[in-house]
């Protein structure tokens, strides 16, 4: 196997662990250990290191120490603000076309959960990315999905976003806007999305509330 191709399962590996909060936030990553666990020399994994500091996602301190960073509460609303403001303008525009196979098979998904049907946070996370990125496709916008995915990707790593276990509110407010898509009424279907980011934003603050 090629450095370059080490690098990158090592890259891979970490970006995906940090992201999924398997490595939290703040943690130190230890060259040593990290060969070891991955069975890898330092030259790729100081590569991939390298990369996810670029990213944002490290932090390589004045004493060379590597540390995960951390994705402060301020901003994950900021990226609710944002996506709340492009996914709004995404379902009217989606609404104008319909909604389509890939929509309607979402929909009956989430009125499963909706019935309560059992859920999983990491298999909601994916069902919910699905949703999101469905709704773009369906407004003919070729970037917004890759957006979507990258916002995503800094949100969950953030830990306020994994303090939930149930997510029927979230998934009847899912087929409220696919409803609204399939209706071509890009008016509520703009507004039932600007809604469930209010709720988002509502529900993330509420742990604080509980806390």
């Amino acid at each position: 196997m090629s450095g370059a191709t080490l690098s990158d399962t090592a890259y891979e590996r970490l970006r995906d662990d940090i992201v999924a909060g398997r490595i939290a936030a703040e943690t130190v990553l230890s060259e040593r250990a990290l060969t070891e666990t991955l069975g890898l020399s330092r030259t790729p994994l100081r590569a991939a290191l390298s990369r996810l500091e670029s990213e944002g996602i490290v932090d390589r301190l004045s004493n060379g120490v590597v540390l995960v960073r951390s994705v402060t509460v301020e901003q994950l609303l900021q990226i609710v603000q944002l996506r709340q403001k492009l996914e709004a303008a995404a379902a009217a525009r989606a609404a104008e076309h319909g909604a389509g196979a890939e929509l309607l098979a979402i929909r009956a998904r989430m009125q499963e959960i909706v019935e309560g049907a059992p859920v999983t946070f990491d298999q909601f996370w994916l069902e919910d990315g699905a949703f999101h990125r469905a709704i773009a496709r369906a407004a003919r916008l070729e970037l917004l999905p890759a957006i979507i995915d990258e916002q995503r990707s800094v949100a969950r790593r953030c830990s306020v976003t994994r303090t939930y276990d149930t997510f029927v509110d979230q998934a009847g407010e899912h087929v409220d806007i696919i409803d609204a898509v399939a209706a071509h009424d890009a008016e509520l279907a703009s507004a039932r999305m600007a809604g469930h980011f209010d709720h988002v934003r509502a529900r993330f603050l509420g742990t604080f509330d509980a806390s």
